[in-house]
């Protein structure tokens, strides 16, 4: 139930990597989600720290003014800003939590930490305005159900009993999928970011040409470094014989390659489905935007009987919104910080 008539303005600020984003929630509807990307990290095959913060001091005050602007209010509208804490790139973290402390004190309203891997499980929760003409219908998982968070930094399969109680019953004990897949492409030349790259390769190959290692993890945990030794192995051996094997069969080794990724992910899924007997399975982080990890879930959602719930690809990437919403459902029970929380870049739900 809200806690005041008048409506509730939370800003969400996310800062973690490359992505400098602001957005705008009243009560739970997105107002606005203004994103300032950084291609400044697209020579040196991978996110530069010091750049990156960099651009986020630069990039951060027009974001917020922009987001305010498109949401239609003002700063003293606001009830509230949220911001990521972590984890993330320090040095980037450091300066969306910086900006958020100094404006909430200027305006003289609450601070709310927000978990980053927390906002990538609540972007399920967002719900835009209707749209005219539209049938505007948005499907929420009801709790708890089960989210598959895949990015470049984090695997894990999370247990939602509430927005405040998230329980990981599998992690990655190396890398993580998307990590993976960008190391891989990275290998092939393919060029940064590595995902959007093989997806797009991926749909021209024939996922079964090749075969790479999957690991035997017991439990739910994942394991991504020996997928990544056997594909490295086996394009060496590949292009000793033909120099040429990458650039011939790119799309085909892009397939396999996202194949046994998808198929390692999926199998440990299916595995926590039958184990907690639920049946809503949620998918977030970067690498739902994948097409095949996509087709995976709705093909295992008519195969096993799951009702699957993917976001919209603007949800998928690291983005305000998320942060937003998380901060609105604090905001109900009153959860704010201090100015004095430190950011933190270890992985973690606490």
């Amino acid at each position: 139930m809200e806690k005041e008539n008048k409506p509730i303005y939370i800003l969400g600020i996310e800062s973690s990597c490359d992505d400098t984003s602001a957005a705008v929630i009243c009560n739970n509807v997105l107002l606005s989600n203004v994103t300032a990307s950084q291609a400044v990290h697209d020579a040196y095959g991978g996110v530069v720290p010091e750049l990156a913060s960099r651009a986020h001091q630069q990039n951060v005050v027009p974001v917020v003014d922009q987001a305010l602007k498109k949401a239609g209010i003002t700063k003293e509208q606001l009830s509230a800003v949220a911001f990521t804490r972590g984890p993330g790139l320090m040095g980037s973290l450091l300066v969306g939590v910086s900006f958020a402390k100094g404006f909430a004190r200027s305006l003289g309203i609450p601070l709310i930490d927000v978990n980053h891997l927390q906002g990538h499980v609540m972007a399920h929760f967002i719900t835009e305005p209707p749209v005219e003409g539209a049938e505007n219908v948005q499907q929420i998982p009801p709790l708890p159900f089960l989210c598959l968070l895949v990015s470049g930094g984090n695997s894990q399969i999370v247990k939602v009993n509430a927005y405040n109680d998230m329980e990981v019953l599998g992690q990655t004990i190396d890398d993580a999928a998307g990590e993976a897949i960008d190391k891989c492409s990275k290998v092939m030349g393919l060029g940064y970011p590595g995902g959007p790259i093989v997806d797009r390769l991926a749909r021209q190959g024939n996922p079964h040409a090749y075969k790479f290692a999957e690991p035997s993890i017991q439990g739910l945990d994942y394991s991504f470094s020996g997928l990544k030794t056997s594909f490295l192995y086996s394009l060496r051996d590949w292009v000793a014989e033909d120099p040429d094997f990458i650039e011939k069969n790119k799309a085909d080794i892009a397939a396999s390659l996202e194949f046994t990724v998808v198929d390692i992910l999926m199998k440990k899924l299916k595995k926590a489905v039958k184990q907690t007997g639920i049946k809503h399975v949620a998918v977030a982080g970067g690498v739902s935007a994948n097409t095949g990890l996509r087709n995976a879930f709705h093909d295992h959602a008519k195969r096993y009987g799951w009702t699957i719930y993917i976001p919209k690809f603007g949800y998928t990437t690291d983005n305000a919104a998320m942060i937003g919403i998380t901060g609105y459902f604090k905001y109900l029970d009153n959860e704010f910080c201090g100015i004095e929380v430190p950011a933190f870049s270890k992985v973690t739900f606490k």
